[in-house]
């Protein structure tokens, strides 16, 4: 994915700094951070109690030229007065893969590919003490407390941390199935789940050395599932193209309520996120046609 600097504009609520505690290497191209400090009390305490309780719920996280010394919280205003546009921090979306209360932390992963972006070098070359700034919470999906109800997840590396925590909320008894699309076996993380729940891995690397275009694998391992007798409760987040794909198959073919599902793009191909949420608002974004 590539991305732009377009500036961030004030929205999700207020600033919050986070100092970073620790990272993690969770597969080679995944990075967990650990943020805590000060701010940790004031985001959770005043933070929506069901938001908070939404395994999909994400922050708005600020990032700044690291060249340019700036320190978090920032004032965007004065900014705008001082800085040419290309040089104000920029926003990016961050699924929270989940908080500790009793450390005063919460675990955010971001997937890295070398020096590509903003936000993943930033993560892969983050040290304890050094501070980022964010907003939030926002989510909107849980999984339902009814065991009898199947389950069926799909994503990609973007919507792994909402998955894991997904499959990690659900009844003992939940059945159904997650396929997930990840560049290959060295991309696979553990993942908790209960035994009813089968976890699928799908790659878009083969032994050859091809790459398959992004999200097509997911899509067309969906295509070849059969259509359930009882229709499943659907969580599918993740590049925009494969998840049109999927609101076709879901939606239009095997007919699941739009209400009944969580369908939403985390990312599309060829866009930085400042591109694509303004895309939201044209035709080319629009998961359900109007």
């Amino acid at each position: 994915m590539s991305e732009t600097t377009t500036p961030a504009r004030r929205r999700g609520g207020p600033q919050r700094v986070f100092t970073v505690d620790r990272t993690e290497q969770v597969s080679p191209h995944l990075v967990r951070v650990h943020l805590g400090g000060e701010d940790f009390a004031a985001f959770v305490g005043e933070a929506d109690p069901e938001r908070i309780a939404k395994t999909d719920k994400y922050v708005k996280m600020l990032f700044a030229k690291p060249e340019l010394g700036l320190t978090p919280p920032y004032d965007l205003e004065a900014l705008r007065e001082i800085l040419p546009l290309e040089d104000l921090p920029v926003r990016r979306t961050y699924t929270i893969r989940s908080i500790d209360e009793d450390a005063g932390t919460m675990a955010v992963d971001f997937v890295v590919h070398g020096d590509e972006g903003i936000a993943g070098p930033w993560a892969a070359a983050a040290e304890p003490g050094d501070l980022v700034s964010l907003s939030g919470p926002g989510g909107q999906f849980a999984p339902s407390t009814d065991p009898a109800i199947p389950r069926l997840l799909l994503g990609d590396e973007s919507a792994l941390p909402a998955i894991a925590a997904a499959l990690e909320a659900m009844p003992a008894e939940a059945e159904g199935l997650a396929l997930i699309e990840v560049g290959d076996a060295d991309d696979e993380i553990e993942l908790a789940h209960h035994a009813g729940i089968e976890v699928r891995w799908l790659h878009r690397n083969s032994p050859a050395g091809e790459a398959a275009v992004h999200g097509t694998v997911l899509l067309e391992a969906a295509r070849a599932l059969p259509r359930p007798e009882v229709l499943p409760e659907v969580f599918a987040h993740g590049e925009r193209e494969s998840i049109k794909g999927l609101r076709a198959l879901l939606h239009d073919d095997w007919g699941i309520d739009r209400r009944a599902l969580s369908l939403s793009a985390y990312w599309a191909l060829g866009r930085a996120e400042d591109g694509f949420q303004a895309e939201k608002r044209e035709a080319v974004g629009q998961i359900f046609p109007e």
